[in-house]
């Protein structure tokens, strides 16, 4: 996607995403299961950190990179 946005004769904004939300939860699962360690003995969630009025549900929309740059994601999150 980097190459493809480096090489437009015009430099512009792209959104580089799969279009699939994840939760930073699904990620630390993830991550820590793909080395063999339970996310929860390392991240403590505090809940003074919460943030009451954050959206709930963001997701990246990757269709302007795709009409543009013919670009689309080939990496599955898992």
């Amino acid at each position: 996607a980097m190459w493809l946005m480096l090489n437009q004769d015009t430099p512009d904004d792209y959104v580089i995403s799969t279009g699939v939300t994840h939760s930073v939860r699904e990620l630390c699962e993830a991550a820590f299961s793909h080395v063999g360690l339970n996310y929860e003995d390392y991240v403590v969630q505090d809940p003074r950190f919460y943030r009451p009025a954050e959206v709930d549900l963001l997701v990246g929309d990757p269709s302007k990179a795709r009409e543009k740059l013919g670009w689309k994601p080939d990496i599955q999150f898992e």
